[in-house]
């Protein structure tokens, strides 16, 4: 008699107990929702998921489920881009490999495709398309077959913070229409990363239609999805860490509005004192409040126009200590005399390399992308003229400034691990602060944008050897 194939909460468990790993039972609702969906005729299923969830991996049981149940089909991994599909396909080929139930799958040697974005297994049809194969949300489909589309994690912060990128997404996945056999199967996998998110519900919607399992971290009472490994300490520290706005699409799957993550400049203490630098035994140790700092920096967000109209130019300082708390303890409203003879640039450049220097900054940082494209040159002249050990530079930026800005200042406000100087309560960035909405044009942020660039910079470390004569020793260059 033929043995019964085995169901999919079946054959996840015979993988996890050879990798000596639980079924825990957030897992086991899932795979028991993608078998019933395919049992009941649902060829057009949504799954969202925490991050950390392992969606990603169970939905690799599943691929590999279904070569084991029906070797014949065609899979194709579509991700945002064709490393993070490839992943998916080489962990299907991992489980295909190793797996108990699986040994008649593998190929002879030699034969057909076994490589990292693409294989074929053993199977009786002669078909031109791989068994599973991996492609980026842009790469070229076109001519391809598939009785099963996975795409996992199409949506990503780069890909969905403008209009005009969404409706890319959207045309992009629309070639993914024409590769999906008749009858066969579309499941996305994700978690919003944007108010319009690709998953969002309703009339109109691109997935309206589409069965839906949503398992947000919490639920409405507030209890862990995962106890095990999400207890409330881990999702208190998690929320501090990622901020309200990026925890509440992530963990909670609410397609919340930019406008959700205001600032509030009461949520910053305040502290009036000054760093203390002392050098014992050859080293130099630099304190805030009786808290030793460990790294810390500038950033210069240059401007030339007439002091009063157009952008300002902005430069902050921070400091970091070793727990992780960061320290605004400069902001200036850089301006410059027009009617002076020497040049704007000049003007700046001295005043920035002067608060260098009396801050003991180990690096300021000078954003080029618009007119600082030869700002940095100017500012290592002035900087040896002041006597400043300080190193200039220059950076780039890419990201939106919207999402650089909530990206940086959301976080630590939530966690409150950002203090600032008095002075900084003493220019108008609580104003520029209370007043900054996040889709609001031609708001002035020029001083949030500065503030953002110091804390998502990589720190500089101070390191502990002994200083030379020549430079700071609290530092130690």
């Amino acid at each position: 008699m033929t043995e019964k194939p085995a169901d999919l909460l079946e054959f996840a468990w015979i993988w996890n107990r050879r990798a000596r790993l639980p079924t825990p039972a957030l897992h086991r609702r899932v795979l028991r929702w993608l078998e019933a969906s395919l049992d009941a005729g649902e060829r057009r299923l949504l799954l969202m998921a925490f991050r950390g969830a392992g969606k990603s991996t169970l939905v690799g049981l599943f691929c590999a489920w279904r070569l084991y149940r029906a070797p014949d089909t065609r899979i194709l991994v579509l991700a945002a881009d064709h490393a993070l599909a490839t992943r998916m396909v080489a962990t299907v080929r991992r489980i295909l490999a190793r797996h108990p139930l699986c040994g008649a799958l593998l190929p002879e040697h030699g034969e057909g495709d076994w490589a990292s974005d693409r294989f074929t297994v053993a199977r009786a049809a002669v078909l031109r398309d791989a068994s599973m194969l991996a492609a980026g949300i842009g790469g070229n489909i076109t001519g391809g077959r598939a009785d099963l589309i996975i795409c996992d994690d199409v949506e990503v912060a780069g890909n969905c913070d403008t209009p005009a990128k969404r409706e890319e997404l959207r045309e992009r996945l629309t070639e993914s229409e024409f590769v999906l056999v008749p009858g066969g199967t579309m499941l996305f996998v994700g978690t919003p990363h944007c108010a319009e998110t690709l998953y969002a519900d309703g009339e109109g919607a691109t997935l309206a239609g589409y069965r839906r399992l949503v398992l947000p971290l919490l639920d409405a009472e507030g209890r862990s999805a995962w106890p095990e490994r999400f207890d409330d300490a881990t999702i208190a520290k998690l929320r501090a860490r990622v901020g309200p706005l990026a925890f509440r699409r992530q963990m909670l799957l609410e397609a919340v509005e930019e406008e959700a993550a205001r600032f509030d400049p009461a949520a910053i203490p305040r502290y009036a004192a000054e760093p203390d630098w002392r050098e014992a035994n050859g080293r130099g140790v630099l304190t805030l409040m009786g808290t030793r700092l460990v790294s810390g920096g500038g950033w210069w967000d240059p401007a030339f126009g007439r002091p009063g109209t157009g952008d300002s130019s902005v430069v902050a300082a921070t400091y970091a200590d070793g727990e992780g708390r960061h320290y605004l303890h400069r902001l200036l409203y850089v301006t410059h005399d027009p009617d002076a003879a020497e040049d704007p640039a000049t003007q700046q450049c001295r005043v920035v390399a002067a608060l260098a220097r009396d801050l003991l900054l180990p690096v300021m940082r000078v954003e080029t992308n618009g007119i600082g494209g030869f700002l940095p040159g100017l500012l290592r002249a002035e900087m040896s003229k002041a006597g400043a050990a300080c190193a200039v530079q220059p950076v780039s930026s890419h990201v939106p400034k919207v999402q650089r800005i909530l990206g940086a200042l959301d976080p630590v406000l939530a966690a409150r691990r950002l203090s600032a100087h008095d002075q900084v309560f003493r220019t108008r960035f609580p104003q520029e602060m209370a007043a900054w909405r996040p889709d609001l044009p031609g708001q002035r942020d020029d001083a949030l944008d500065a503030v953002a660039g110091c804390l998502l910079s990589e720190p500089v470390r101070f390191p502990t050897l002994p200083s030379r004569p020549a430079s700071p020793g609290w530092r130690g260059a």
